[in-house]
C-alpha cells in the first residue's frame, strides 16, 4: 500500500499540475469561480488595508503561503517595497521569482521548529487561506510561535480562518477548521492579541460555520453544478459578487472564512 503523499508533496504535485487561482484557491470549483473568489479576496483585503494605521509603503512585510503571488501583488498595489515570500512549494518559488524580481521568496515549511525568518524583523505578516492547512495541532501552534517571532513588538498578524463556533471540522489531510475557542486559546499561548475579526464570505464560501438549517446543502448543490462547466461557475460567480459585497458590509458573523487582526504583544 503506498502512503499518502506529505503535505509538501500534495502541494507540490496539486501547484505543478494546476498553476494558478484555481490550484490555491478551491481547486474543485474551477477557474471561472476561484477568479470571482480572488475578486471578493482582493475587495476583502483592500479594506483590511485601508482599516490599519500602518504606513504601509515604509512597511516591513512577510507574506506567508504566498503561492501563485496573488497576496504579493496585492501588497505591492499597496505600495510596499519591503516585501519577503515565503512557500514550502519550490514549484511555487521557482514560478514566482521571474514576475517578482527583488523580492526575496523563501522556500520553507512554517510549521517547522525554526524556518529561516530573521527576528523581530517585520512589522506585518499575512498568511491568508494558510493556517487551516496546518491540521497537526503541534505543527500548527508552531507555525503561530514562529509568526509571532518574526513579527517587530507591536507587529500586526493578518490571516484567515474560518474560526468555527461549535465544534471544529476536517477534512482528511488538507484542511482542519478548529473552534474559535481554540484558536483564541492558541493565539493567545503564542503571545497574539486577536484585535478583531472581519467577513470574507457570506454566500460565495463553503457555509461551514452556518447556524442555518439547510445552508450547507443548499450551497454544495450549487458547487455541484458549477463543477459541470466552466460557464456554470462564471455565471453563478456574476450573479454572487455584487451581492456578496453588499453582505460583506452587513454581516458582523460570517457563515465561512473570515480575516483575523492579532498584534504581537
Amino acid at each position: 500500500m503506498s502512503q499518502a503523499p506529505t503535505p509538501r508533496q500534495y502541494w507540490q504535485q496539486r501547484l505543478a499540475n494546476n498553476w494558478g487561482l484555481h490550484g490555491v484557491g478551491s481547486l474543485a470549483y474551477g477557474r471561472q469561480y476561484n477568479a470571482w473568489l480572488y475578486r471578493v479576496r482582493r475587495h476583502a483585503f483592500r479594506q483590511i488595508c485601508a482599516s490599519l494605521d500602518v504606513d504601509l509603503p515604509a512597511a516591513r512585510v512577510l507574506d506567508v503561503g504566498c503561492g501563485t503571488g496573488f497576496y504579493l501583488e496585492q501588497w505591492r498595489e499597496q505600495g510596499v517595497a519591503l516585501l519577503t515570500g515565503l512557500d514550502f512549494s519550490s514549484v511555487a518559488i521557482e514560478r514566482l521569482r521571474p514576475r517578482f524580481e527583488g523580492i526575496e521568496l523563501l522556500d520553507s515549511d512554517l510549521g517547522e521548529e525554526a524556518p529561516p525568518l530573521p527576528a523581530a524583523s517585520f512589522d506585518i505578516v499575512s498568511a491568508f487561506d494558510v493556517l487551516f492547512h496546518i491540521v497537526d495541532d503541534a505543527r500548527y501552534a508552531s507555525a503561530l510561535r514562529n509568526l509571532h517571532a518574526a513579527l517587530a513588538p507591536g507587529g500586526l498578524l493578518l490571516y484567515s480562518d474560518n474560526f468555527i463556533r461549535s465544534g471544529a471540522r476536517r477534512h482528511l489531510d488538507y484542511w482542519k477548521s478548529r473552534s474559535l475557542s481554540d484558536i483564541e486559546a492558541a493565539l493567545d499561548q503564542a503571545g497574539f492579541e486577536l484585535l478583531t475579526r472581519k467577513t470574507m464570505f457570506v454566500l460565495m464560501g463553503s457555509p461551514v460555520d452556518s447556524q442555518v438549517r439547510g445552508h450547507q446543502r443548499l450551497f454544495d448543490l450549487a458547487m455541484r453544478m458549477v463543477q459541470r462547466s466552466e460557464a456554470a461557475g462564471y455565471a453563478l460567480g456574476a450573479a454572487l459578487y455584487p451581492l456578496e459585497l453588499l453582505l460583506r458590509r452587513i454581516v458582523r458573523e460570517g457563515p465561512s472564512t473570515e480575516i483575523a487582526i492579532c498584534r504581537k504583544r
